[in-house]
């Protein structure tokens, strides 16, 4: 087997109305200190955001979500931000924060992929549940 390594990682969420606590996951974001990895994938589900508050403004949340992935990459295009290094991005990106784009609070977890650690939470944590019957039939 080979060797797994540590990384950290959270889950990315829209919360529409702050003061209701009400919030959908719609990324993840996976940091990983001894290969220098980082990395966010993002998928807005706008029906379920919608389902929380018909008045969002979907055009607002779709630009600040696709910043993450570009401070993730660094560079000039990300900014100032973007010249830090990763784990310092990383740590930018999940600080605590009272607006509409969130972060869990940290995880740990080990892997020998971490493009496939960044799918699995996808699929665990944000991608709606599948149906257990439907699952096993597949």
């Amino acid at each position: 087997m080979p060797d797994r390594f540590m990384y950290d990682y959270a889950i990315i969420r829209v919360v529409p109305r702050v003061e209701r606590e009400e919030f959908v996951n719609v990324g993840a974001i996976v940091s990983c200190g001894s290969k220098k990895f980082l990395a966010a994938r993002i998928e807005l589900n706008e029906q379920r955001l919608l389902a929380i508050d018909r008045t969002v403004d979907l055009e607002t949340i779709r630009n600040h979500l696709a910043v993450i992935p570009i401070i993730c990459a660094g560079g000039k295009a990300a900014g100032k931000i973007g010249q830090l290094p990763h784990r310092e991005r990383f740590h930018w990106i999940v600080a605590p924060r009272s607006t509409i784009i969130q972060t869990s609070r940290i995880h740990t977890g080990f892997c020998n992929n971490l493009d496939g650690a960044l799918d699995r939470l996808m699929e665990t944590m944000v991608h709606p549940l599948r149906d257990r019957a439907a699952a096993v039939n597949d």
